[in-house]
């Protein structure tokens, strides 16, 4: 366990945001978290994951938890099928280098995404195709009020598009501690067809694609397209993807004949956020140390020293200019605290 006090959280978010905790305590196992909470006022903490899926807009004016509980382990095995559970404080993309080290498939479409495994259920992270839910099993959540470990099933989590009950109905009353997935030993099934996976495989030089091929494919897109945290603050995604019904669909394709989009249900179409703020003229749009990336729009950045309040004032003007022109309201994927 490590506490500090009024701590900068600059390299404990992807934002590179720099406002302080008053208190600052890193946990390394669930018996160090049962008893910092013990010792706390529980009403009055603060969970830190990865830091990749939230933007801080001032102070921690209490006592931050930072989840930094590690390790892997095989919990159960069959012909077919790996049943592999991670620690909370795994980093998600070295949790999926992990699983491709042991050749079971299952997550190489969600190589280089930001953030570490314990928040990546609330998020019901996804990309190309592929989210959490698909291979998910349980997750271990501690309760903080009753400091009971609780599992809850796929069912239980009641996951959705970027979404699950850790993110509504239960929001801030649960710490996740582990999560179990489960994943291929053989016979892996391989999806290339989302986005620009087949492209790049065919710049690779690939012909008989592997897990290990679709995450190399992957990181090589996710490296042109997005910029690095370590480089440039952000937290990936801003922005969800918004779903609007088949008639405000056929209003848009009037308007827009271009406008991609994919379908989700019998009434209800997704189109691609970053297409829209794009087609806004804000892709590369930059406002003081703030800005739109240039190669992905989907993506605000921190140029470097940008406030929290900087960036959501940003992400206020982006939301402004798609409801005036396309009259669809971006929900923030990222959460502003």
């Amino acid at each position: 366990m490590r506490v500090s006090q009024n701590a900068s959280l600059k390299s404990y978010n992807t934002f590179g945001i720099d406002v302080k905790a008053k208190t600052l305590i890193s946990v390394e196992s669930v018996d160090e978290l049962i008893s910092v909470l013990k010792k706390n006022d529980t009403e009055d903490l603060f969970i830190l994951g990865g830091g990749s899926n939230m933007l801080l807009t001032q102070n921690i004016d209490t006592t931050v938890i930072h989840i930094d509980i590690k390790g892997f382990e095989v919990v159960r095995e069959t012909e077919e099928f790996v049943f592999v559970k991670s620690y909370a404080g795994e980093n998600w993309h070295e949790f999926v280098l992990y699983t491709l080290e042991n050749n079971w498939g299952g997550l190489e479409n969600l190589s280089l995404i930001p953030g570490n495994v314990g928040t990546s259920p609330i998020q019901n992270i996804g990309a190309y195709g592929v989210e959490l839910k698909d291979h998910f099993v349980s997750c271990d959540a501690l309760d903080i009020q009753t400091l009971e470990v609780i599992n809850f099933t796929a069912e239980e989590c009641e996951f959705d598009y970027r979404n699950s009950i850790f993110k509504n109905k239960v929001k801030g009353k649960y710490i996740i501690t582990n999560v179990v997935f489960k994943l291929t030993k053989a016979n892996h099934k391989l999806l290339t067809s989302y986005g620009a996976i087949n492209e790049a495989l065919v710049e690779m030089g690939v012909n008989n694609v592997g897990i290990r091929d679709i995450s190399n494919a992957v990181i090589k897109i996710r490296q042109q397209k997005l910029p690095d945290p370590k480089e440039l603050g952000n937290s990936g995604s801003f922005f969800k993807n918004p779903v609007i019904s088949n008639k405000e669909f056929e209003v848009l394709k009037e308007q827009f004949p271009e406008i991609p989009s994919y379908n989700v249900g019998e009434d209800s179409i997704k189109i691609p956020a970053g297409w829209l703020i794009d087609k806004a003229g804000l892709k590369g749009y930059r406002e003081g140390n703030t800005g739109v990336h240039k190669n992905q729009a989907l993506v605000l950045v921190n140029y470097g020293e940008a406030t929290g309040e900087e960036i959501l004032k940003l992400s206020r003007k982006v939301q402004e200019e798609i409801l005036t022109k396309f009259n669809i309201y971006l929900e923030p994927e990222v959460n502003i605290i």
